[in-house]
């Protein structure tokens, strides 16, 4: 490779190997028995693999867990405080994605798909090394070291021979602080927006499923609201075809109340720049610059992921993975269809083929049951507002992941020097 870093940066600071100032490089294995011999939930240890590991996140979604007789297995790979993760294998997407452990993981162990970059912290700051490593002028610099194919591979000997510029460890520490200072305002932001979500599905739950203020009227008991909504709700329970449900409410087929419109078929190619969110069936994949529908709307996995529901607050482009909800029945409310659909089995309802996929036809043979208007309205006009403040968490941000991805590069070329590049955070916090 060229005797020089792959990102550009002042003449002044050296270049190293990352082996140089690396405590260690290495990642580990599958515990024997494979994912049937993982446990149920955790005890101990925690297994890392690629599909926790994102760019400067760490994601706990199927986060595996292990015995300690497997750790012990692997206990030259046990993670330690500020470790760095480095996906070494995958495809286009998860290969070369680079992390720092949080600490609420540990204690834990990484498999084969990760490697472990554990830094010399006195000639090194890790937060400076990922901020390298996530660089994207090294994003295609590791990609180089790649021996071809669409599943993607590197050797320890190559991380040992990553070439990183590194300026005195006191500015390594000053400007990873900076894009630590925007990580942790877009972490903030994503757990309450996981707060505010988890309030709307538990009103829904509440009213719709456990049925408690019905619940609570035929009981003679306060149901817990204030009285022009509690009057909205009838005070009994009837039979139905779904078991007992609120009297005067009723049960229809999904088919009566939703349209299941067919996503456009959009290769990633052919997306140009834009502010329009492209929806896969697992969720948001890109932008473009044209709509196939107006916000808000609701996307559900037709096949790759088939019955995930995604909402979308913003004007859409539903891609050929998926169907997009139009609603046809008396039944307007997106927010409760939303929810609905997320409680009913959809994953189950495959299609007869050989590629999964979901039968539309099967999910509108589905009974689904109808609240009163009046109470629709009441829950959109509750759970209306949640939503909106979760879009603004998101708008803010992504201008603040735009923001830090804009930084990063000129931090370390020195185009920008750091007190300009506090004063930038500051006014965007």
């Amino acid at each position: 490779m060229a005797s020089d870093s792959p990102v550009s940066h002042p003449k002044e600071w050296r270049v190293v190997q990352l082996g140089e100032i690396a405590l260690k490089i290495g990642s580990g294995a599958t515990p024997r028995g494979g994912e049937e011999a993982y446990l149920s939930q955790r005890l101990n240890f925690a297994l890392v693999r690629s599909q926790n590991v994102f760019d400067r996140h760490f994601d706990t979604s199927g986060l595996a867990f292990i015995s300690d007789e497997q750790a012990e297995s692997l206990k030259g790979v046990v993670l330690q405080p500020r470790d760095l993760l480095l996906n070494i294998t995958g495809d286009g997407i998860t290969f070369s994605r680079c992390c720092v452990v949080p600490n609420d993981v540990l204690p834990a162990c990484v498999n084969q798909h990760v490697s472990i970059i554990r830094v010399k912290q006195d000639v090194a700051d890790p937060g400076y090394v990922l901020s390298y490593l996530t660089h994207p002028a090294t994003k295609n610099y590791i990609e180089s070291f790649n021996a071809g194919g669409s599943r993607r591979a590197i050797t320890k000997g190559h991380i040992e021979s990553f070439r990183i510029a590194l300026p005195p460890v006191m500015e390594q520490r000053a400007i990873a602080h900076i894009l630590d200072t925007l990580d942790d305002r877009i972490d903030l932001n994503g757990r309450m927006n996981e707060a505010l979500e988890g309030m709307a599905r538990a009103l829904f739950k509440s009213w719709f499923i456990d049925f408690d203020p019905v619940r609570g009227k035929s009981e003679g008991r306060n149901p817990g609201l204030p009285k022009h909504l509690a009057d909205l709700f009838p005070d009994s329970l009837a039979e139905s075809e779904l078991g007992k449900i609120p009297a005067t409410w009723g049960v229809k087929r999904l088919g009566d109340l939703i349209e299941l419109a067919y996503g456009k078929a959009l290769k990633e190619e052919n997306r140009r720049p834009g502010k329009v969110a492209v929806y896969g069936s697992n969720g948001q994949v890109g932008w473009h610059d044209e709509k196939l529908a107006n916000a808000p709307g609701v996307i559900v996995g037709r096949k790759g992921n088939p019955g995930a529901v995604t909402w979308a607050s913003t004007d859409f482009f539903a891609i050929d993975t998926t169907f997009y909800v139009v609603p046809t029945g008396e039944c307007k409310s997106l927010y409760f269809l939303y929810y609905a659909l997320k409680a009913h089995d959809l994953a189950s309802l495959g299609a007869d083929s050989a590629v999964p996929g979901l039968n539309r036809n099967m999910v509108y043979m589905s009974q689904q049951l109808v609240p009163s208007m009046p109470v629709l309205d009441a829950f959109d006009h509750r759970v209306r507002p949640i939503f909106e403040r979760i879009q603004k968490g998101n708008e803010q941000s992504s201008s603040l992941s735009a923001l830090r991805d804009t930084l990063l590069p000129k931090l370390i070329s020195g185009e920008l020097r750091l007190p300009d590049a506090e004063r930038i955070v500051g006014e965007q916090m």
